[in-house]
């Protein structure tokens, strides 16, 4: 039988065949550690093939074969830094929620979550939550943020969960398409959902006031079907992001503004640091390039791991 995995808690599987039967998988010892790097074998929006066995009149699935996956969305393992975690695979979208304060979404977490997403060809919906709670300066940060996102080519929408502004903007996008919603815990994914498709009734938690941090309420990545012919991948907050797999040479690539440069760079296998003509260090010191996003570049080839970990929205320059 075949089918996709829409839910994961580490040992089952939630998968559903193509008549809508949904059945509980498992997968073989062996089959979970061969030539598997990831910590999570197996991820929501995989497409798998199972065989049924029934033990004690429970009808269970035991997963033997994986399709190849169009795409997926990996970051370092919490616990483990060799390692990597797959929070989704075969996804048509990405929305990336980001919050200034309450809280706050670092450029760096930004920078390097967009990083993965165009290493692996998904297309990444910016979309800044919260604005009815800002404050006139809090929202210019929004304003600026924006047009640095913006004029490298990303859609920013401003968005309001909680009183649902911009809310069916992000429906129309959704249509059609499997989409994954990303971000800190607290920035209102769970709400987000909630606004979308209020009978899923997705649990939802208070901001800590101690740390201005979100409390983790999605503790597994799970997919629904929505009633809009469209589908959503929930994950759990991301309090890092460490990019993985990837050389200091490509690394450019993935950032759209420097690989439109990386043609007029004297030498073809610039990384732009210290190379003589730079094109991007040039467009830097002209401003034609964010600082914000250089300096995360910089952090990305130097593997400073520290900075992925940091909440703090410091002022971009």
């Amino acid at each position: 039988m075949t089918g996709t995995v829409y839910k994961s808690t580490g040992s089952w599987y939630t998968v559903k065949t193509l008549n809508g039967k949904f059945y509980e998988c498992r997968i073989k010892g062996r089959f979970r550690l061969a030539g598997i790097k990831s910590t999570n074998p197996i991820a929501v929006g995989d497409k798998v093939e199972f065989e049924l066995e029934e033990k004690n009149n429970t009808e269970t699935g035991v997963i033997n074969h994986i399709e190849e996956r169009k795409n997926y969305i990996v970051r370092k393992s919490v616990n483990l830094s060799k390692q990597t975690h797959i929070i989704a695979s075969n996804i048509d979208l990405v929305f990336l929620l980001i919050t200034i304060d309450s809280p706050p979404t670092s450029t760096s977490f930004i920078d390097r979550f967009l990083v993965t997403a165009e290493a692996y060809s998904i297309k990444t919906v910016l979309l800044f939550n919260k604005i009815d709670t800002y404050s006139e300066d809090t929202l210019f940060d929004v304003k600026y943020l924006e047009s640095i996102y913006r004029a490298i080519g990303y859609e920013c929408i401003e968005i309001s969960a909680a009183t649902g502004v911009n809310i069916d903007k992000v429906k129309t996008l959704m249509e059609g398409k499997v989409s994954m919603f990303a971000g800190h815990s607290g920035v209102g994914k769970s709400t987000l959902v909630n606004a979308i498709e209020p009978t899923l009734d997705l649990k939802t938690k208070a901001i800590s006031e101690q740390h201005k941090q979100g409390q983790h309420t999605t503790t597994f990545a799970e997919m629904f079907d929505l009633g809009f012919d469209a589908k959503i991948i929930d994950t759990p907050g991301i309090k890092g992001f460490g990019v993985v797999d990837m050389e200091k040479e490509e690394v450019g690539d993935y950032f759209p503004e420097f690989f439109a440069l990386k043609q007029d760079c004297k030498f073809n296998n610039c990384i732009h640091l210290n190379e003589p003509k730079c094109a991007v260090k040039d467009a830097l010191e002209a401003d034609d390039i964010s600082y914000s996003r250089y300096r995360s570049y910089l952090q990305i080839l130097e593997g400073e791991d520290e900075h992925y970990r940091t909440d703090n929205w410091d002022e971009v320059q």
